[in-house]
């Protein structure tokens, strides 16, 4: 019975403790927001400037398309005005115009050559010669015409319009001239018109 009244005892005590140490919490105090939610924005955005330049963003002007003017085809007009001899042919406007000069001499020399600035001071017809014949004619003729102190000569060779394939003769005389005669000449054009056109062409000596 006696250690049976020292638990009780205990008991007793802490109990006692317990409420002596028993921590009393304070009631806390709960803020209601009264303001809305838009007041709350404007408040924060008091000291926010507006930048007026920003107000109206100016837009590149999109740049108009330049449509091209259409020329107008005036090839069936020219061909009707040649026909009806109301139009010359130009033939430096023609495949079968040629032309060269060399790089020492003024660039329109060839030009003036064409249209029969210089005076032909001699020619040679190739008609009906061979290849061969042809050439051995045309050494002897220009190597006679430098030893005269000929300036401005012509060589009529035709336009080989009979030929199945090209005008032998003539690109002959043009390769003639490009190549084994080449040290001799100044330039050279097609005639004009009036003085053989197409099938003759004008050489100028050195």
């Amino acid at each position: 019975m006696g250690s049976f009244k020292v638990s009780l005892t205990s008991f007793r005590e802490l109990k006692t403790v317990l409420e002596e140490n028993r921590v009393v919490l304070k009631e806390k105090k709960v803020v209601v927001q009264t303001r809305t939610d838009e007041e709350v924005f404007h408040e924060a955005m008091a000291d926010v400037r507006e930048i007026r330049e920003f107000r109206k963003i100016p837009l590149p002007t999109p740049q108009e398309k330049k449509i091209p003017v259409k020329r107008r085809d005036d090839t069936l007009e020219i061909l009707r005005q040649i026909i009806h001899m109301e139009r010359k042919i130009n033939l430096a406007d023609t495949g079968e115009y040629i032309e060269w000069m060399s790089p020492r001499v003024r660039k329109d020399l060839a030009q003036r050559l064409h249209h029969g600035y210089f005076s032909v001071q001699d020619s040679i017809d190739l008609h009906g010669m061979t290849v061969r014949e042809a050439e051995e004619s045309l050494h002897a003729f220009i190597k006679e015409a430098l030893q005269k102190r000929l300036f401005c000569v012509k060589v009529v060779h035709g336009r080989g319009l009979r030929s199945p394939k090209e005008p032998v003769l003539k690109e002959a005389v043009k390769r003639w001239l490009q190549g084994v005669f080449r040290k001799w000449v100044l330039a050279y054009s097609t005639a004009k018109d009036s003085d053989g056109g197409l099938g003759a062409t004008y050489i100028l000596l050195r």
